[in-house]
């Protein structure tokens, strides 16, 4: 097998196949104010239903990620894919709140996506390499732009169902492309037992690099799927207006994100973090104070979108680096950090705004969150190449 070939097909299959899992994984958001008239849902309710497949997505990256390292990221990966079209052909039929709100539970599968194709390519490439491409693998999260764009003119022209069952049929086209679009990559020893690769959770490193994570992708989470009913409860813009808006938001953070894992390629991610960091402080607290200012508002979350994007990239260009040999773990334990960090801002948002009638707490939160990032990266982050060696001892 020509080796290059198939690096270049892992890449790109797993990327347009995390395309179409992070569209599937942003489904309910561009459609959350249809299904609220619907079924006449308060905002925490509504909350909930945006934020359930995100939990799902997010700790069911850990065991994917270490099946994916231990059997095969491409059997995986198919599998995974197969299996959304059971809850969105559900989901299609629902006739409740309750009933979509199980089968929005099982669509956060999709999620899982981005654990796998890390998981797939970082083995196919070395780790002088890495930085950039597992930045180009995570351009999937433009799933998230895809669903705010493409899902309420579906709405809008046909039905929430039809939504559902187009995206469904588009999963099983993806998963036959990608099954014969790729090749397995030759392993390079024996596969770890669930012990071994649990053995990721007692680095340092790991932890440090899950709070990160939380921060930078939890922030591309929650502003992907709630930026439209933010602006459509803050400025009443139309439910397809507010998709577009958060698709600039997700389009320009999935775009930077390369960049982000290139300059970590070069520089201290130390240093990088450490900017930031900054930035998000200052920006969430000006979201706390001039949340009713479209204007200030826009060039605020374009601000948060630029950095968090940068930030993905260069927490991830130090995840491989962590445990060498267990690639799979580390990555699912700082993606399900990441995903789990998209799930409370929306539900957090939703109750203050039912109790408060102001969303000037949740940012002023995120700020103060995004301030414990920084204080941990001045004191407590390491040379994450230097660590990484004592690890690959280990191993």
């Amino acid at each position: 097998m020509n080796v290059n070939k198939g690096r270049t097909s892992a890449l790109v299959m797993s990327t347009i196949a995390m395309v179409i899992g992070f569209s599937v994984w942003s489904i309910l958001s561009p459609m959350a104010n249809d299904i609220q008239v619907l079924y006449g849902l308060s905002a925490t309710q509504k909350s909930v239903l945006v934020a359930v497949p995100v939990i799902l997505g997010s700790i069911m990256r850990i065991p994917l990620g270490i099946l994916s390292d231990k059997y095969s990221g491409r059997k995986v990966y198919a599998i995974t894919l197969l299996f959304l079209v059971i809850p969105l052909i559900g989901a299609s039929f629902a006739e409740s709140y309750a009933a979509l709100l199980v089968y929005a539970f099982f669509i956060g599968m999709a999620g899982t996506t981005f654990a796998i194709a890390i998981t797939f390519v970082s083995g196919w490439y070395p780790k002088e390499k890495q930085g950039f491409v597992l930045g180009i693998t995570g351009v999937g999260n433009i799933g998230t732009a895809v669903a705010g764009f493409a899902v309420p003119v579906i709405v809008s022209v046909y039905s929430i169902d039809a939504a559902f069952r187009i995206l469904a049929v588009a999963v099983i086209i993806m998963t036959a492309i990608f099954w014969f679009g790729t090749k397995e990559r030759e392993r390079t020893g024996p596969p770890k037992t669930f012990r071994q690769s649990m053995e990721a959770l007692k680095y340092r490193q790991t932890w440090i690099l899950s709070i990160f994570y939380f921060l930078t992708f939890g922030s591309f989470v929650a502003f992907g799927i709630y930026l439209p009913t933010l602006l459509q409860d803050l400025f009443e813009v139309s439910s397809v207006s507010a998709g577009q808006r958060a698709a600039g938001f997700v389009i320009l953070a999935t775009f930077v994100r390369p960049v982000g894992g290139m300059l970590a390629d070069k520089i201290d991610p130390k240093k990088l973090l450490f900017g930031i960091f900054s930035v998000v402080t200052v920006f969430a607290v000006v979201l706390g104070f001039f949340n009713e200012n479209i204007y200030i508002f826009t060039v605020s979350c374009l601000s948060i979108a630029l950095v968090v994007g940068l930030g993905n990239g260069v927490v991830f260009k130090m995840v491989p680096m962590v445990s060498p040999s267990n690639t799979g773990a580390v990555t699912g334990i700082v993606g399900a950090a990441g995903g789990l960090g998209g799930f409370f801002p929306p539900i957090v948002l939703g109750m203050l705004k039912d109790t408060t009638g102001s969303f000037f707490y949740g940012f002023i939160f995120l700020a103060l969150f995004s301030l414990v990032c920084l204080l941990i990266n001045m004191l407590k982050a390491s040379n994450v190449a230097s660590e990484s060696s004592s690890n690959m001892v280990k191993a």
